[in-house]
């Protein structure tokens, strides 16, 4: 935080002499109750939560809702009630499915105080105390020990065989060792091992530390702030039905204005052509869409929720799917979060150790030899009979120096306890070498902890006949230089030059495929030392073997991001890792090609937001990055107009998920923190769920596109119809409540059934859509026009046969009086049968909208049933409008006869009948 001392970099006597506090005694109650006073609680802010009413009225701001709220004003005032009621009741209902999905989108900072320690032990004159965490104030002396909840940052004063699991806030993977001692300047906050941090929690050893900052001041409170800072702005697909919505109302307007004008000149009532005008907006704009996008994103989102990806804002999905960027961590993200032995090297031979993660199964394949031994079969007795000597001391000596522990729990295992030593724990079980078997047969005695003077830890066993095992394990330079031997293939051996050149050469070039190596070693006693101490054990020791391990990356992440690099989405790596790490996880999965570039947070903390601006899009690792440095780094993507999307599990991703486009969190490993701020959680951790969403986000726009083409082809129609009949002097050819009906119901149904089309084939195949594309792009728009043309076209050449034909055709009316008082027969059934034919000619036309790329013939029309299903109703419902005797007066029909039925079918189909004809004749080559 700028202008807070480099705490680490200061000698702890000078760190006491500037927060003005005893390291002995703690400050004094009096001083305590003073400095709260000043500093304030030992909390995070609260950003003030919009209520509940007020984000239920927010969903009324876009532009399409403010003018049908106008036109349900309009249609009120001209006693058009039904109208009215109608319109209104689909902007409510849009408006509450919008306001269920938001209800619950700010809540990062209340799961962040949720996260704080409830309780904290300090000194105060001298005792120690329980206090509530709130009250622990800069100056106060912590206490801490295995287990505890670090309540505030603090500078360490006293470190005992300590370490804290800081995976949360860092990214790294296993417990951080912590010193006492100054560190030089200039370290990211990683490498600050003499600090210890709210939020965190101390795994191993004891702590006795200064607090250097409380609240908002902590980095816990820092990432609190920059999750205030960041700003969720528009998805794409709010941005293009926003644009959408203002394009078809100035529309509307400029038809309307004309409409009015033309009637107006011509001789017309006012109130005739106010009606009129009314007509046109309620036709014009598709009441629908808003409502069928909202249910099309909550469709998508059932459909993620069956494939373990849980959205909590409906965009999110179709955000996802343009994604042209994906801001991923390591820890948890792309590896599993659970360290595993790779490989296991023994003097005579190196052994690959299959499976992954913490269940122990997995086998024992020789590197070197031809033959394969699998060290897994079903019997714990013949996986151990398959390994060689040396191989099981290796395993042996692993499972018994350790303090971890192999849980069975729902037919699965959990490990507590230290990652490293978990994977050794883990490595043996997968021989049959179980250490509550082996313990029961060689009891620990006695043991010598883990110590980073030391580097290593040992353990002392009692055997069979009253005979005592050590078994040690630590750095391989150190068991080099207390062994005097090696257990080879033919018995021990003694370690010399050669033997131990062999050793360093195995362990650097485990060292630079960025495993960690730990080497195993043994010692046969006589009795049990009077005094169990490094001196009287690790000694004269027999070299085992090298167990070399990592946090192995996700079996499918290698796959997921192959189809990421098919699908033109470029896929960074950000992580708080060492950069050696981070290199080779990428390298694995397949993110960092040659020539791609690496920066470590350092780097970027030294850069200007232009010079990251310019780099960010050509870099494909991060390593050491903090909080900051994501959220700078997602800023930097956006600002040259990538869509991002970042994934994350810790604290120190809130801010970054809450910036990017859309934040994906994880579900089992995430904190609460992460998945409030995120905008999707995926349920199993799971990067191939990640890309299913890619997908699904993609085939949702494109779905979109289609249901956009059909209603707003249908719309024009109707504009056309109403417009016409205007121009040519006819009646208003369709009433306001039968264009209401053919909006919600006509439209609607089959636009529903758009939205669950399955995904083109090649929807992974092909590169993002630019986040500047109109909805309209790609000759969509010609599409609209087209076929809006021939169905307003068609609709109005029935009304008007409708009207001037002979009575004998079928269907009766009387004269109805409309407009300048002109009689005119035969009204309601031309209005019938223009409504039947705007029907039909609509529900065909939903078909051609299934595919962009295909003809109504080349697909398949039981591809989808839910639009058979949505056109049969909207079949049946015409029926029964226009027959039903209690239905058909709301509407104002009549009962057709064949002969009308035949001319309404041969103005539906005219143009599909040509097409056919067309294609038979000028077959496509």
């Amino acid at each position: 935080m700028e202008g807070t001392p480099a705490w680490y970099a200061i000698e702890a006597a000078q760190v006491l002499d500037m927060l003005a506090t005893d390291g002995e005694r703690g400050l004094t109650r009096q001083e305590a109750g003073r400095r709260l006073e000043k500093v304030g609680p030992n909390s995070i802010a609260r950003k003030k939560r919009v209520p509940a009413w007020r984000l239920f009225l927010s969903q009324f701001d876009d532009f399409m809702s403010l003018v049908l709220l106008g036109a349900t004003a309009v249609s009120g005032l001209l006693g058009e009630v039904a109208d009215a009621l109608t319109i209104i009741a689909i902007v409510i209902l849009n408006a509450w499915l919008g306001f269920l999905q938001e209800y619950r989108a700010e809540r990062s900072l209340e799961a962040l105080r949720a996260l704080s320690a409830p309780t904290a032990r300090v000194l105060r004159e001298g005792q120690e105390e329980t206090v509530p965490a709130h009250l622990v104030v800069p100056g106060d002396i912590l206490l801490l020990e295995a287990g505890d909840r670090v309540a505030a940052d603090a500078r360490i004063l006293e470190a005992h065989r300590a370490e804290a699991e800081e995976a949360a806030l860092t990214g790294e993977s296993v417990p951080v060792r912590k010193v006492a001692g100054v560190l030089p300047a200039e370290r990211p906050l990683g490498d600050r091992r003499n600090l210890v941090y709210a939020g965190t929690t101390i795994t191993r050893g004891r702590v006795k530390a200064v607090v250097v900052a409380t609240g908002m001041n902590t980095e816990m409170g820092r990432i609190a702030g920059l999750i205030h800072e960041a700003d969720e702005g528009p998805t794409p697909l709010q941005r293009r039905l926003d644009e959408l919505g203002r394009r078809l109302v100035w529309g509307c307007l400029a038809v309307c204005a004309l409409v009015a004008t033309l009637g107006v000149m011509r001789g017309e009532a006012p109130y005739f052509m106010l009606l009129s005008g009314v007509s046109l907006a309620v036709a014009a704009i598709p009441e629908g869409l808003p409502a069928v996008v909202t249910i099309c994103l909550a469709l998508g989102v059932q459909r993620m929720s069956r494939r373990n990806a849980i959205v909590r804002r409906l965009p999110a999905v179709e955000t996802l799917g343009c994604a042209t960027v994906i801001c991923a961590d390591k820890t948890g993200t792309i590896t599993r979060n659970e360290m595993t032995v790779q490989y296991l090297w023994v003097p005579g031979g190196e052994w690959r150790v299959t499976g992954e993660g913490y269940q122990p199964r997995g086998s024992f394949q020789p590197v070197t030899a031809d033959a394969h031994t699998d060290a897994a079969p079903p019997t714990r007795k013949s996986a151990t009979a398959a390994l060689p000597r040396q191989v099981e001391m290796a395993l042996m000596a692993g499972a018994l120096c350790n303090d971890a522990r192999l849980v069975h729990r729902n037919r699965d295992h959990e490990v507590q306890g230290d990652p490293t030593e978990a994977a050794l724990l883990v490595a043996a079980a997968k021989a049959g070498l179980w250490r509550e078997e082996l313990e029961r047969q060689w009891p620990r005695v006695g043991e010598i902890p883990f110590e980073p003077e030391r580097r290593c830890m040992s353990v002392v066993h009692r055997g069979r006949g009253g005979k005592y095992v050590a078994f040690v394990k630590g750095a391989p330079d150190v068991i080099v230089r207390m062994a005097r031997g090696a257990l080879g293939p033919r018995g021990t051996v003694p370690l010399d030059r050669a033997l131990a050149a062999e050793i360093a050469a195995r362990n650097e070039a485990y060292g630079r495929r960025a495993l960690r190596v730990l080497a195993l070693a043994y010692r046969e006693l006589d009795a049990l030392p009077p005094d169990i101490s490094p001196e009287t054990v690790e000694r004269d020791l027999v070299f085992l073997g090298l167990a070399a391990m990592a946090d192995p990356p996700r079996p499918e992440a290698r796959r997921a991001v192959a189809t990421c690099r098919r699908a033109g989405i470029a896929t960074v790596m950000i992580t708080g890792d060492h950069p050696a790490t981070a290199r080779a996880v990428a390298e694995q999965v397949g993110m960092l090609s040659p020539g791609d570039r690496m920066l470590s947070g350092a780097e970027v903390e030294m850069m200007t937001e232009e010079r990251l601006r310019d780099l960010a899009p050509s870099v494909r690792v991060y390593a050491r990055a903090s909080a900051a440095h994501k959220l700078r780094i997602v800023r930097a993507l956006k600002s040259r107009g990538h869509v991002v999307a970042m994934t994350g599990d810790g604290v120190n991703d809130a801010p970054a998920l809450k910036e990017a486009n859309i934040g994906v969190a994880m579900g089992l490993t995430g904190t609460e923190v992460s998945r409030e701020a995120s905008a999707m959680v995926l349920q199993d951790d799971n990067f191939a769920t990640l890309v299913a969403a890619v997908a699904e986000g993609r085939a949702i726009y494109d779905n979109v596109r289609k249901f956009v083409r059909y209603l707003l082809s249908c719309n024009v129609g109707e504009v056309l119809v109403m417009l016409g009949a205007t121009l040519a002097r006819l009646p208003i050819p369709l009433l306001p409540i039968q264009m209401l009906w053919v909006n919600l119901v006509t439209d609607g149904l089959p636009a529903l059934a758009l939205s669950v089309e399955p995904a083109e084939p090649d929807v992974m195949n092909r590169p993002p859509r630019s986040p500047q594309e109109s909805i309209f792009a790609r000759g969509l728009l010609w599409r609209i026009l087209g076929r809006g043309l021939f169905i307003g076209l068609a609709s109005l050449a029935v009304f008007c046969w409708g009207l001037y034909a002979p009575a004998s055709s079928g269907g009766a009316s009387g004269p109805v009086i409309v407009g300048a008082d002109v009689a005119v027969p035969n009204l309601d059934g031309a209005r019938t049968m223009a409504f039947a034919c705007l029907v039909i000619a609509q529900l065909v036309h939903a078909f051609h909208c299934r595919s962009e790329t295909r003809s109504l013939l080349e697909s398949s029309p039981g591809g989808n049933p839910a639009l058979v299903g949505a056109v049969a109703v909207s079949l049946a419902m015409l029926l029964a409008v226009i027959y039903l005797p209690w239905v058909a007066p709301f509407f104002h029909t009549v009962p057709l006869g064949w002969q009308q039925w035949v001319v309404v079918l041969a103005g539906a189909l005219a143009g599909d009948v040509l097409g056919l004809f067309g294609r038979l004749i000028f077959p496509r080559s």
